[in-house]
């Protein structure tokens, strides 16, 4: 009888340390989130469709500015569109009471992505009704990015913030 027992016990104990041997550890699953994510970030950047969601302007001459409302610059390889609040110097046809801020749609010349070491840089130029704006977006392989957009009517402006995948809009 105690043999019997203590064959059980050491074969439950082979099967239980067998089993957390197969378990993965925090650092192997935060390594995998990881490494997903950075795939996901590449996917995006790569097919020129995303969002840039922007948390904190970065004006020229001027303090930082906390946004809190949502602000953002939709990009695809057909047309990108802005929506960012304005914060600096503007310098001619610019008027008073009107949209202040850098909204503008048009399609993207010169639209290019290149791999660097730490981060993916975005470029373009877009022609809007009255101006003409320098986009430019450095995205980090974990989704965090800085986007630049330089005018000729207007000072220079950063922003922080990060990227996502558009919302798919439902057609009625």
């Amino acid at each position: 009888m105690i043999t019997r027992i203590s064959v059980l016990v050491i074969l439950f104990t082979f099967f239980a340390i067998s089993g957390f041997a197969q378990e993965k550890s925090r650092k192997q699953i935060k390594e995998e989130a990881k490494i997903e994510k950075q795939k996901q970030i590449e996917a995006l950047v790569n097919s020129k469709t995303f969002v840039f969601n922007a948390s904190t302007a970065f004006p020229q001459g001027y303090k930082s500015v906390n946004l809190t409302a949502i602000y953002n610059v939709k990009f695809s390889p057909d047309t990108i569109v802005s929506y960012m609040p304005f914060y600096g110097n503007a310098y001619r046809e610019v008027g008073f009471g009107g949209e202040t801020g850098l909204k503008f749609e048009g399609k993207p010349e010169d639209f290019t992505v290149v791999k660097g070491e730490k981060s993916y840089n975005v470029n373009a130029v877009v022609r809007g009704q009255n101006d003409t704006y320098q986009i430019s977006l450095s995205v980090g392989f974990k989704g965090s990015a800085m986007l630049s957009i330089s005018s000729n009517n207007r000072s220079n402006i950063s922003y922080n913030g990060d990227i996502s995948a558009p919302k798919s809009q439902k057609k009625k």
